[in-house]
């Protein structure tokens, strides 16, 4: 079937993306048609560095076609892939109960497509990104504070301005003790490739931002940092860039303060493409009790294809030695595009985004300790493709009675995405909770957090009221 696009796929087009420089689309291969949604895919080849795969979604009656920034955990070349970014149907069925839309994004000068996971503050504000819109259209840092009553109100802390700054905040932020907060952007900055920046709170009520580090394609640092740093209890930072550093794999790095307010960063490790070693880490970082890093990589290992999980380990002469945890195959998943989470007994927990079964809808796992040093796999949950499951997933939230929680970026009634529950000890024991979709938003491309009471609070990439994305509350 042919379709009439307005952008003519048979030759170069070039679009603006979520505030970036252009990207070229060289061509586009064939429309397919989801016949029982009417929903398009495609396979498309980019010119952009990082952008391989773009999403285009298309009005089920010919018309324009919109090119939008694929989701972070879309990086690939030459894959067929559902749209996720726009849907072609017209949800009319009302969101459940359960859930309570607490910000609408994307209408006038607020921010727009937030995608990453929320954090409170000691008196129960949120916080956040989003990676577009503001004020100069390069995203924002956001705080939501509930109203006496009923509601939430909407405060933009800083707005990005791309030259020298920083732009594309599109991932977590973290508090200091003093109250501080710190993040990346994954672009902009000096270089522009990315930025770690400060905000810090003034007596008059307003947070004044500080760069503290510009990335720098040289051949040696770090670039294009996917997530928000963490910090440890002296207040160094520490995160995961996903090019560069010696192999041009991705790095992890520490961000050190000194005296007179400048930053020095180490680069901790190098990943290496070329070695069976992980590359491509797109996600955070979690720590052990003893000061370990964990995380993960969306590519290589012994595959060379499905990914890591790893620790890095403090030794002698202020080094780290890396160790792979998991090589991911296709068998049980491959691609963890989020972080893994500890549970009170040292076992970790993940997500990988692809395969896992013969619907390839991604998977759960856990990793648990063994005494000779290894860790042992175990695939808890294998997300279906096809039907109203999810899939796609990505972050995780444990809470005390060992339910898992967490969010898939595409599947569920309305190809939107779901928030699912799930048991530690039983396989195959999700439950959804959610079907997002329309003013419910779509496309969350982050784990929920948990409140004291057990709710959970994320953000939605789109939809919601003003197309730009929500912020939610769920009670389960």
């Amino acid at each position: 079937m042919k379709w009439r696009i307005t952008s003519r796929p048979a030759r170069p087009v070039r679009t603006r993306i979520a505030g970036w420089r252009e990207c070229e689309i060289l061509t586009v291969d064939d429309w397919e048609e989801d016949d029982t949604k009417g929903a398009k895919s495609c396979s498309v080849d980019s010119k952009h560095p990082l952008w391989d795969l773009l999403s285009l979604a298309i009005l089920p009656f010919g018309g324009e076609v919109t090119l939008m920034r694929s989701p972070r955990f879309l990086i690939g070349s030459n894959v067929r892939l559902p749209i996720l970014l726009m849907t072609v149907l017209i949800i009319t069925t009302r969101a459940p109960a359960q859930e309570k839309i607490l910000h609408n994004f994307g209408n006038g000068r607020d921010g727009s497509s937030p995608g990453s996971t929320l954090v409170f503050d000691a008196a129960g504000n949120l916080y956040g990104t989003t990676a577009s819109g503001g004020e100069y259209g390069y995203g924002t840092v956001f705080e939501l504070t509930p109203k006496a009553g009923v509601g939430w109100s909407e405060k933009i802390l800083y707005n990005f301005n791309k030259g020298g700054d920083g732009e594309d905040p599109g991932a977590s932020i973290v508090f200091d003790s003093a109250g501080n907060l710190y993040g990346t952007t994954f672009a902009g900055g000096l270089y522009g490739y990315g930025t770690v920046f400060e905000l810090t709170p003034e007596a008059t009520g307003g947070w004044s931002q500080r760069i503290l580090y510009n990335f720098n394609n040289n051949g040696t640092d770090g670039y294009w940092p996917f997530y928000g740093p963490i910090i440890d209890v002296v207040g160094n930072l520490y995160g995961t860039t996903y090019q560069g550093g010696l192999n041009d794999g991705g790095t992890v790095f520490e961000l050190s303060p000194a005296a007179g307010g400048v930053w020095t960063e180490t680069i901790l490790y190098s990943f290496n493409p070329n070695d069976g070693d992980g590359f491509y880490p797109a996600a955070g970082l979690v720590f052990d009790l003893v000061g370990s890093l964990y995380g993960t990589t969306s590519e290589g290992g012994t595959s060379g294809y499905g990914g890591t999980v790893f620790e890095l380990s403090p030794a002698a002469g202020g080094k780290w030695t890396e160790k792979v945890l998991r090589d991911c195959d296709s068998g049980d998943g491959w691609d963890p595009k989020a972080g893994v989470v500890f549970d009170s007994a040292g076992n970790l927990y993940g997500t990988t985004q692809y395969l896992g079964s013969a619907d390839g809808g991604g998977t759960v796992f856990r990793l648990t300790p063994n005494e000779d040093g290894t860790w042992t796999n175990r695939v808890l949950q294998n997300f279906n493709s096809i039907g109203s499951d999810g899939f796609y997933p990505l972050g995780l939230v444990l809470d005390s009675a060992g339910n898992l929680y967490g969010t898939t970026a595409d599947g569920g009634s309305y190809s939107a995405g779901v928030a699912f529950r799930m048991s530690t000890n039983i396989r195959g024991s999700e439950k959804i909770l959610l079907n997002f979709g329309g003013k419910a938003g779509y496309g969350p491309l982050a784990g929920p957090i948990l409140d004291s009471a057990g709710n959970l609070y994320g953000t939605a990439y789109a939809g919601g009221a003003y197309g730009g994305g929500v912020v939610y509350e769920i009670t389960p």
